[in-house]
């Protein structure tokens, strides 16, 4: 039986944070089932371009986010609009020409696509060396703009919301090469999941008002324990599933401090099945990051959002609460002030899931993908190529 050589789609992505790995995995489970005549190709960007200093430089970065972050959000702010001190940046960060090209050699991908704003970088500069001439579309993982994501030689733009959409005409974009698809989510986000039974495969009840407790991939909540133990003062008797992500201390730490907790808990580290602890939960704490609210949003579920860093988070923040998708807590015992007031307004957590509705992000996946393979076709009608689907 002959083989069938497929196009290639490559994907680049980056570890920093969870939110630009998920959306190239969303967009490579979605190719496979909408688009099976393309082979997507999935690459670290920064393990490629960078595999000596890689560890080092992810570690350093977020350990900075973490300790000073009034420091990263100053300079975030600072570089929103292009300025002096935006092309300096990108130029030190936006390295690496010669081992892109060698990748690109490798995989000869069709079109380029990236979730990560240094690979878009450096693919828009192998383009204005006239090194290639491959179509790049790149995907903004959070519900905001920046001028790190903006390059001159990227063909197409795929945000979150006609807010984003609108912010990138304002630092320039024409708006015929942005889409506001939404951002792209695993398709597993899509389904409709009956509760109870849900609820009795992790051993939940499902009739008590259920809380999610997300911190992202490092599985931290504001200050870690101590916010969490500040739930515990919760009046109202509540069922709360913690996910503690790749913290296996704090996982240790919490299964130790909540044993006589009033509350059922359910503790589990890092799941690929989110979704279905999102439909068995009423409301969910978490930081505003892009994609896992995102993803809330398409469960309809309701956030209380707990201090946002300076920067990308605090813009997600204002955008998910005036969305009226969200509410934002400042510190770990107003958090629980707000958790309470929720719990005991049933027709404020109703009108929050009824605003998620107007999102539309059950198939943003798709819908990106549709983006992509329409550039891809126009980059083949421009240079008069043929295309075999």
């Amino acid at each position: 039986m002959k083989k069938v050589n497929k196009e290639k789609i490559l994907i680049l992505t980056g570890n920093y944070g969870d939110g630009h790995i998920q959306v190239a995995q969303a967009l490579q489970d979605a190719m496979q089932i909408r688009f099976p005549h393309m082979e997507p190709v999935v690459i670290d960007f920064m393990e490629w371009i960078h595999p000596y200093v890689n560890h080092l430089s992810r570690f350093v970065y977020l350990q900075a986010v973490k300790k000073f972050p009034q420091v990263y959000g100053y300079l975030y702010q600072k570089t929103r609009r292009q300025n002096a001190l935006s092309p300096i940046i990108k130029t030190v960060f936006s390295t690496g020409i010669g081992r892109m090209m060698k990748l690109i050699s490798k995989v000869q991908p069709a079109i380029v696509v990236s979730t990560f704003p240094l690979a878009a970088g450096v693919m828009s500069k192998l383009k204005s060396y006239g090194l290639i001439d491959i179509p790049t579309v790149t995907t903004i993982t959070d519900h905001t703009d920046h001028s790190s994501w903006i390059y001159p030689y990227t063909d197409q733009y795929i945000v979150g919301s006609t807010i984003v959409r609108d912010s990138l005409i304002q630092l320039g974009v024409e708006e015929v090469r942005i889409a506001d698809t939404g951002i792209p989510i695993r398709p597993q986000f899509s389904q409709s999941m009956e509760r109870e039974e849900t609820a009795k495969k992790y051993g939940l009840d499902p009739h008590m008002p259920t809380v999610l407790v997300m911190g992202g991939g490092g599985g931290m909540i504001g200050d870690g324990s101590s916010t969490v133990q500040e739930l515990d003062q919760l009046p109202q008797p509540a069922q709360f599933i913690i996910v503690c992500g790749h913290n296996g201390k704090l996982r240790m730490e919490l299964s130790e401090k909540l044993k006589s907790s009033k509350h059922r808990i359910y503790l589990t580290g890092y799941i690929h099945d989110v979704h279905e602890l999102m439909a068995v939960s009423d409301l969910m704490i978490t930081k505003p990051g892009g994609v896992t609210t995102f993803e809330a949003i398409a469960m309809e579920l309701p956030m209380l959002l707990c201090k946002p860093i300076p920067g990308q988070e605090q813009d997600n923040a204002e955008f998910l609460v005036r969305s009226g998708v969200a509410i934002h807590a400042e510190t770990s015992r107003g958090l629980t002030e707000r958790l309470s007031q929720l719990l005991d307004d049933t027709k404020l957590l109703q009108s929050m899931k009824e605003n998620t509705k107007r999102f539309h992000p059950k198939e943003s996946a798709f819908a990106s993908l549709e983006v992509i393979f329409a550039t891809f076709e126009m980059n083949n009608r421009t240079s008069g190529l043929n295309i075999c689907s």
